[in-house]
């Protein structure tokens, strides 16, 4: 039997981690709040508000810097990509009209690009402060 099977691959952690933390994240932030507010003048604003969305976009910076300093950077790329859209599937799916697909896809492309962008920034800057060997430029 391939003892490969049985153990799984260090970059699959890279992948799993960021999207169960994803999973979670959205649950802790914005799976609890499932009302809209009315406002005096008769608008609707929700369910979800500023604080939250900014929390989970906060608290995502650790799994994603994690699995950025792996030596696969897709991982950070798919994983929370793929968490993040397999949470709003299944929160937004009780939407009657259907229209949760096109907020599930712009969430999906929207995640895909800023968790790719910050990827790319923090390997950069990674290789940046690795390539330098901590020498400041003066000589003696």
């Amino acid at each position: 039997m391939n003892g490969r099977l049985a153990n799984p691959s260090p970059d699959l952690w890279a992948y799993l981690v960021p999207a169960l933390a994803a999973l979670a994240l959205w649950a802790a932030w914005l799976g609890w709040d499932q009302h809209y507010d009315v406002h005096p003048d008769g608008s609707t604003t929700g369910p979800y508000t500023a604080w939250q969305v900014a929390g989970l976009v906060l608290t995502l910076l650790a799994p994603l810097y994690w699995a950025a300093s792996r030596p696969s950077i897709a991982g950070p790329v798919v994983g929370i990509t793929a968490g993040l859209t397999v949470a709003a599937a299944y929160d937004w799916s009780d939407d009657s009209s259907g229209l949760f697909a096109i907020g599930v896809a712009m969430l999906m492309v929207g995640s895909l690009l800023a968790t790719a962008a910050s990827t790319l920034v923090i390997t950069a800057v990674k290789r940046h402060g690795r390539g330098t060997g901590g020498a400041t430029g003066a000589t003696t």
